[in-house]
């Protein structure tokens, strides 16, 4: 549909559909930066870029489907990441009696 907005813009005619296209590519690279940006929301961002990917196959036919299966890769990655931990090394100490009284 963006497409057709598109031609439609080239000969005059004014097409919501192109701007709509524009608006979900932007909102859906500006959740890709997010996702770097604000790792810890990871599902907020992981479920926003699905929603829009979704929404970009009907808008925008899926950004020619490569950009659709980009996102929803993207968004499955990180609806699944999982923060890594770190590693304690904990050491149990040997208690050293007191010496003795001279």
């Amino acid at each position: 549909m963006a497409f057709v907005g598109a031609i439609f813009a080239l000969i005059g005619y004014w097409s919501g559909f192109f701007l709509l296209g524009l608006l979900i590519g932007f909102l859906t690279i500006l959740i890709g930066i997010l996702m770097l940006a604000v790792p810890s929301a990871h599902s907020v961002w992981g479920a926003l870029a699905i929603i829009f990917a979704l929404v970009s196959f009907v808008v925008a036919l899926g950004g020619f489907l490569v950009g659709l299966l980009l996102t929803l890769i993207g968004g499955i990655l990180a609806l699944t990441w999982k923060r890594p931990t770190e590693q304690v090394i904990t050491v149990q100490a040997r208690t050293v009696p007191p010496p003795p009284p001279s």
